[in-house]
This record gives C-alpha cells, sequence and structure tokens, in this order.
C-alpha cells in the first residue's frame, strides 16, 4: 500500500499519477479551490431550475427523452433509475486498478467545476479511492461518446447497489459501504448523469496503455540489442551524426539508448563476415521505434488535456451564471492519437517478427538453420514462426482504426460516436502480444549469442543476458517451447529498467 498522498486539483492530474493511484494505490486529497468550484457549480443548478430553466439531466431526461420533464420530488428516483437503466455493461469486468484510474479521472472531472454535481458525490469519489472501495465494472458497452454504459457501477455502488471489492475482497455494495463506514447516497438533480456522462474509462485505458507502451519499449529495446550481437549485426544505423541529420527526436533518442546499451559489445571491433548492412527490421529498428515515441509524445499532450478539462453536457460556467450545451464529451482529439500510436505498435511487430525470421536464418547469421545446437537431431525454433506469425495477425486487426465503426443511436440525436474504450483497449492488446512476441525474440537472441561462443556483450546486454539465463537455459536439446515462452514473458514483464 503506498503513502504517497495525490493532491487533485482539476488542473494538474498526469498519466503517471494515474498510474500510481491505480496499481500502487496511491491516495487522493481533493484541494480547497476544487471543492469551492463543485459547490458554485452545485449553487447554478439549483438557481437555474428556480428560474424555470430547462436544464438537460436536471429536470428534462437524457438522450432521446431529452423533452421528458423530470419533477423535483423524483429526483431521488429519476436519477436512481438512470443508473439503472444505464448499466448496460458487459464483460470481461475491469481490473481493480484499471477501476481505480476510472474513479481518480472522473473525480478529478468534477472538480473542473463545470459538473454540478453534489458534493457528497465527489467526497465518495475521495473515499472510495481511499478506503479501497471498488466497484465491479463492465469493460465493454461504451462507444465512447461518455462511457455511460460502464461507469454507471460506480454510482450504482454509491448508492449500495451492485457488487464491489473492499480490500479486494469481493461482496455486496452495501456490505462494502458498511465496513468503511459510509451510508447509501440520496442522489439530486444531475448527480446520475454527472456519474455517468465522462469518457473517464476510455481515458483511464488509454492512461495505462501509454505507461504500458512506454515500459514495453524500454524492455524490447534490450532484447533488440542482444539480437543485434547475435546477428554479429552492424552499429552505422546508431552513429549520432546519421541520425541528428535526419531530424527526428524519437529516432535520434532510440539510437543513442541502443548505443548506450551496447557500449563495449564485440560489435564495435570490425569482425569477419560482418556484413555492410543488416536487414531493414534491424538496420532500421530505431526510425520504427522512434516514431512510435514520437506518436506517444503526441498522445500524452492530447490524454493530459483530457485529464484535466470538463467533457459534461451540459456545461456549468458559474463564472458567467449560466449553463450552455456543449459537445465537450467528445473525445476524437486523443482518441485518434491512440489509434496512431496502434498502428506504430503495428509496425513495430512487423519489425520484430522480421528480425525474428532473420535471426533463424543461417543466410544472415552464419549460424545453424532455426539456431539449432546440432543440425539433424534438434528442430530448435523450427516451428516457432507459426506463433509469430498469429500474433502479429492479431496486432494488424487490434490496429484498425474503430473510431469509425457506430451505428446511429437514440432516436438519431446521437449519431457520432469515437469508440475510445476499445482503441485503447485494442492498444494494450497489442502491447501485450508484443510482449510474448519480443519474448520469441530474447529466446532466440540468447541462442545466437551462445552458439557464438559468448563474445564480448554490451554494458546493457550483458546483465540482461545473465539474468535471462537464469530463467531459461541453453536450448541443447528440443523441449516444450510453449513454457519457455512463458517463463520468458514473465521475465519480460518483470524485468526493472
Amino acid at each position: 500500500m503506498s503513502e504517497k498522498t495525490i493532491l487533485l486539483t482539476g488542473k494538474d492530474l498526469t498519466i503517471k499519477q494515474v498510474g500510481e493511484i491505480a496499481y500502487e494505490n496511491a491516495k487522493v486529497e481533493i484541494s480547497k479551490e476544487a471543492m469551492e468550484r463543485v459547490l458554485a457549480a452545485r449553487e447554478l443548478i439549483f438557481e437555474l431550475d428556480k428560474r424555470g430553466v430547462a436544464v438537460y439531466g436536471l429536470n428534462t431526461g437524457v438522450g432521446w427523452n431529452k423533452d421528458k420533464v423530470v419533477y423535483a420530488d423524483r429526483y431521488d428516483a429519476y436519477n436512481k433509475n438512470l443508473l439503472r437503466s444505464h448499466m448496460i455493461g458487459v464483460g470481461p469486468e475491469c481490473t481493480i486498478p484499471e477501476v481505480r484510474a476510472v474513479m481518480a479521472i472522473r473525480l478529478n472531472g468534477f472538480l473542473c467545476g463545470n459538473t454540478g454535481v453534489d458534493k457528497e458525490i465527489v467526497n465518495y469519489y475521495e473515499k472510495f479511492l481511499n478506503f479501497g472501495i471498488t466497484p465491479v465494472m463492465k469493460s465493454r458497452g461504451s462507444v465512447g461518446e461518455a462511457d455511460i454504459a460502464t461507469l454507471t457501477a460506480i454510482g450504482l455502488t454509491a448508492i449500495g447497489e451492485g457488487e464491489a471489492y473492499y480490500q479486494e475482497e469481493r461482496m455486496e455494495s452495501k456490505r462494502a459501504l458498511e465496513l468503511a463506514g459510509l451510508k447509501p447516497l440520496k442522489m439530486g438533480p444531475k448527480d446520475g448523469l454527472g456519474i455517468a456522462s465522462s469518457n473517464a474509462q476510455g481515458a483511464a485505458f488509454a492512461a495505462l496503455a501509454v505507461q504500458e507502451a512506454e515500459v514495453f519499449i524500454q524492455r524490447y529495446r534490450r532484447v533488440f540489442c542482444l539480437a543485434l550481437e547475435g546477428m554479429n549485426g552492424v552499429l552505422d544505423p546508431m552513429d549520432e551524426s546519421v541520425n541528428k541529420a535526419r531530424g527526428y527526436k524519437g529516432q535520434a533518442q532510440s539510437a543513442k539508448a541502443c548505443k548506450e546499451l551496447l557500449k563495449g559489445s564485440y560489435l564495435e571491433k570490425p569482425w569477419e563476415g560482418r556484413a555492410l548492412q543488416d536487414p531493414l527490421s534491424f538496420r532500421c529498428q530505431s526510425a520504427i521505434t522512434g516514431s512510435v515515441m514520437d506518436a506517444l509524445e503526441y498522445l500524452k499532450t492530447q490524454l493530459e488535456v483530457e485529464l484535466n478539462a470538463t467533457d459534461d453536457n451540459p456545461c456549468l460556467l458559474p463564472e458567467e451564471d449560466r449553463m450552455c450545451g456543449s459537445p465537450n464529451f467528445e473525445p476524437l482529439s486523443w482518441v485518434l492519437a491512440v489509434e496512431m500510436v496502434s498502428i506504430g505498435l503495428g509496425h513495430m511487430s512487423k519489425m520484430i517478427a522480421q528480425q525474428i525470421l532473420r535471426i533463424g536464418d543461417p543466410g544472415f547469421t552464419k549460424l545453424n538453420r532455426f539456431l539449432t545446437p546440432m543440425e539433424g537431431s534438434v528442430i530448435a525454433y523450427g516451428t516457432i514462426q507459426k506463433t509469430v506469425s498469429v500474433l502479429d495477425a492479431e496486432n494488424r486487426m487490434y490496429a484498425n482504426p474503430v473510431s469509425l465503426d457506430f451505428l446511429s443511436m437514440a432516436g438519431h440525436i446521437e449519431d457520432t460516436a469515437s469508440n475510445a474504450p476499445m482503441a485503447a483497449m485494442n492498444m494494450r492488446k497489442i502491447i501485450d502480444n508484443l510482449y510474448y512476441m519480443t519474448s520469441i525474440c530474447l529466446m532466440h537472441a540468447a541462442q545466437a549469442v551462445d552458439l557464438r561462443d559468448h563474445p564480448s556483450l554490451g554494458a546493457g546486454t550483458e546483465a540482461f543476458y545473465t539474468a535471462y539465463r537464469e530463467v531459461v537455459p541453453f536450448l541443447d536439446n528440443d523441449r516444450n517451447m510453449s513454457e519457455d515462452i512463458q517463463k520468458t514473458y514473465d521475465f519480460l514483464k518483470g524485468y526493472e529498467v
């Protein structure tokens, strides 16, 4: 359990902090100024109601029912029914860290002061995060035009319905509230819409995906450098002046990082039989990986806007004493960035697949076919290419943009969508597949190094190779490859970078 407490202001939540709240159970605290904005928006809600102004989600229905009146004596019942009727998600269920990320992002969105929910709603999100109450939430159902199909699970837990985890133990929500010393909330005007109408799920998945992608790239880079040593490859593509002349930031950073890892490697010296140039999958690694790094930087910029801005409709404007219908629930600005990164990761998938095929080919390595230690009796990596092929095919499918795939819904009043959660989930699926593919690449890389009688390795690859060989030994005879793949995958996922 983390001792860290993150101050939420509605203005400066970072992707890194989302990860700390999700995975390290960092606590949260609401700033005084942010809570004052929440109170001002709530006050405006009641003032507009007194003036007889039609307020979407307060005294009117939502969606196609926006023309239906909701009367004051029905606020609690209506808002509870809104939560129940919008609880339409399907499995699989979100993990506890994922739901914590969702709650942190939605809580920070409340603090922008444009929602109008009651302060007790805001306080309950804070308490859920700090007391370890995590609603059971489905992962699918949102079309990414506010995640109304899934976020309602948080509201149901707040009113004592549905299921939740308390200190990671699953139980009825009412029981979880009791254990935390809380009572089921009474719902007021606009509370149901405020809970449901946000892109917090999609944004949470994207924030976690960004961090997963960045860590993966660092781990993959070590595997690539070891594979280059297994190939007896060429260092020219990492030349600082060459990459500076090109001008792309990610490419230069990637090349520099690889060169540091390979400092002291035998590749720095001439070697008999070394090719003049490597296949493009090796030669262009820094450029391809660098392009993903550049895309990630753009995604981070767009996503951190989402984390610290309102996505409410209507948008309460207390300083102007009014509310206004808004398009602020449209997340396409960062969804397109997610899809761009996914396409980039798809290119990395192709590159890694080709690297695996080249390192098993004696025409490039001058080693035995499929890196067998004994041709004619040990098959070695002769069939593992099939797994690589199917994982790459999956990645091509997941990299396909999904923001264009939607129906016209709610009586054609809701006729655009972004599929934000699906786009982010697909990105994360690609990353997980890439870990498996990179695991297979590592198996090949270490085997090739061994077949070269373990020449002098780089400053960053020697320790990496040694740690790996404590988990998966040299392939001296055929054995269960699935077990080796999984052991390598677990090693990579746990390797500190």
